[in-house]
């Protein structure tokens, strides 16, 4: 298991390396100059030299990015352009609206698709099976964005049951807090759930349909085995690996969508500052929080290797 764990952390470090090379030389070879941004539309070119000069956006992209690196091998991600504030400060306080959201979603959407998709694969045909086919088309057909502004006309607008927008702390001056802040976040977790349980609740269906078909299935059933003990300990426990790794997989969608409802909803997390610090070409803030989701993808992918051997103890590492 360490050999494993020592293993998988060596391949990971060439990976974020690559990483970090392609997102610094997409930042500075874009259009847009941050140094220009900063200094107004009314400051001349000896202003806009100056703060280039100061910021070391002077100097050539290779030495740029070396020095970057050699804080990064520090622990230090940077300094904000325009928040004057480490980039590492800046990631920690917006990281409880942004975890809140992605766990809130994950949570919501295990336990809504995978009885969902159990159910479709043992009523092949039935109503609930169809449903959950045309879900799963849906639910990636349609944008992240039009969903959010569908349910905020709905439940907000017309029906006034939930707040329109922003968010609250969990806690308030050590007071709980947690009837607003979850009233905050109900659209913004269906929002992404919807994607989310319709990935995770077609895969659902195909595994523990493909279980169903296996002789172990047919000799429980033989044996007279309850119809839930079969599709709940046989059926789903052989069908889990696959159902795990997609809810791994998942992670990657929740990255992209919590950008997009993030500033649907102006939840101030790590998706709102992402946008910000493209709009300002805030370099060391993307270059930061990319290096911070791709690490963060990395962890959930590795508990997901690890989770194997829970759910299937032939695998061995």
């Amino acid at each position: 298991m360490i050999r494993f764990l020592f293993r998988r952390i060596l391949a990971v470090l060439p990976v974020l390396l690559v990483v970090s090379v392609i997102v610094f030389l997409i930042l500075r070879l874009t259009p847009g100059d941050p140094a220009a941004v900063i200094a107004g539309d009314s400051a001349t070119a000896t202003d806009i030299a100056n703060i280039r000069l100061a910021l070391g956006l002077d100097k050539s992209l290779m030495i740029q990015y070396f020095i970057w690196l050699g804080h990064l091998l520090q622990g230090d991600l940077g300094f904000s352009y325009f928040h004057n504030k480490p980039v590492w400060t800046l990631i920690t306080q917006r990281l409880q609206p942004t975890f809140s959201l992605t766990l809130g979603t994950m949570l919501l959407s295990v336990m809504i698709a995978i009885p969902l998709g159990t159910i479709a694969a043992w009523r092949l045909g039935g109503w609930v099976d169809r449903l959950v086919s045309v879900f799963s088309v849906a639910g990636f057909s349609v944008p992240v964005f039009v969903i959010a502004y569908g349910l905020i006309y709905v439940f907000s607008i017309y029906l006034k049951w939930l707040p329109v927008q922003g968010y609250q702390p969990l806690t308030i001056n050590g007071q709980s807090n947690i009837l607003k802040w979850a009233s905050h976040l109900i659209l913004p977790w269906i929002t992404l759930a919807l994607i989310y349980i319709a990935l995770l609740a077609r895969i659902t269906r195909a595994s523990v349909s493909e279980a169903l078909t296996e002789d172990y299935i047919r000799t429980a059933r033989a044996k007279g085995l309850e119809e839930w003990k079969v599709l709940l300990r046989h059926a789903l426990a052989n069908a889990s690996v696959p159902i795990v790794t997609v809810v791994g997989i998942g992670v990657a969608l929740l990255i992209g969508g919590v950008v997009v409802t993030e500033t649907v909803y102006a939840i101030p997390g790590i998706g709102s500052l992402t946008v910000d610090a493209v709009l300002t070409r805030d370099f060391p803030v993307i270059q930061g929080v990319v290096l911070f989701f791709s690490v963060a993808y990395v962890v959930v992918n590795l508990l997901v290797d690890l989770s194997y051997l829970i759910f299937d103890p032939r695998i061995r590492y």
